[in-house]
Order: C-alpha cells, then structure tokens, then sequence
C-alpha cells in the first residue's frame, strides 16, 4: 500500500505521521474535528489549559463512541430477533403445490 507523510497540527503542535494514502482523508477530517471541539471547549467553558482541553475533548469523543457502541449492539439485537420471527414465519408455513 503507498504511504503518504502528512504534517497535522494538533492543540498547538505539529505531528508528523506516516499514514495510508487511502486513510488520509479520514485522518485530516479527525484531525479537523479534534481541532473544532478544542475550539468549542476552549469559547464555551473557558478552558485555555491545553491539557484540560484535550482531556475534555477525549471524553467527549469516548462517550461519543460507547454510545454508538451500543446503539450498534441495540440495532444488531433488534435484526436478530426480527430475522429469528421472519424464520419461524417461513418455517412454519405450508409449501405452496
């Protein structure tokens, strides 16, 4: 796979990485996002402590993500069970001569 070397400013720093070139599209969009939830720390509540910033936006992000997590798992419960009683349906059901 081509690699690509990227420069990201992150909190007031810049990172080097070395990424995928499939993947960085997706690691510029994060990288963005990161920024303007500092951003949104920073303007509502005050914060200008870098470490409280990134510290406010990592939980942020991790409830953000368990919350998905188990919408996932809801919605992947929900199919099976509706999969399970279309199967039961189709069991039960008299072959058509």
């Amino acid at each position: 796979m081509a690699e690509l070397t990227i420069t990201l400013n992150l909190a007031g720093r810049s990172y080097r990485l070395t990424v995928d070139v499939s993947e960085e599209e997706v690691i510029r969009k994060a990288a963005h996002t990161l920024e303007e939830q500092l951003k949104a720390y920073a303007d509502n509540f005050g914060y200008s402590d870098k470490q409280d910033l990134l510290a406010m936006v990592a939980l942020h992000f991790a409830i953000s993500s368990l919350k998905q997590e188990h919408e996932l798992q809801y919605r992947d419960s929900l199919m099976a069970e509706k999969l399970q009683e279309i199967d039961k349906v189709l069991s039960e059901s008299q072959p058509i001569d």
